[in-house]
């Protein structure tokens, strides 16, 4: 399923999945206490946001602020960086939102249908 994201270029994200990026974690902002994990779509594809964040985590690209913001808020710990906060990259916002989404599901103890789920669309799409 990430095949079905576009590519980084260079550690440069193109603006369709830095787009993608702030839908997945809007759709994490509304998740409730729901046992699935949120979606978001790309060219009439379903992706869960798990996939989203992994798609950026080599991405080098500077991290907008009001973004920066929506993911340092949800760290339990205060934010500790090289640099100023200003200067995060999708990478670091990514692997951060990455982790809470695995705490989410572990939480929800939905983790284990979400790794059969993507097996399954896996295996559909090699079909």
């Amino acid at each position: 399923m990430m095949n079905a994201l576009p590519p980084l270029h260079n550690g440069h994200a193109p603006f369709t999945l830095q787009q993608l990026f702030r839908e997945a974690l809007y759709a994490f902002e509304e998740w409730d206490s729901e046992l699935t994990e949120p979606i978001v779509t790309h060219e009439g594809r379903v992706i869960p946001i798990s996939f989203v964040f992994e798609a950026m985590r080599e991405c080098t690209d500077i991290v907008p602020m009001n973004i920066v913001g929506a993911v340092t808020e949800r760290l339990t710990k205060p934010w500790e960086g090289e640099g100023p906060l200003d200067q995060m990259t999708f990478s670091t916002a990514a692997r951060v939102m990455r982790v809470l989404v695995r705490k989410r599901l572990l939480a929800t103890g939905a983790l284990d249908l979400v790794a059969v789920s993507a097996h399954a669309s896996e295996d559909q799409s090699r079909d």
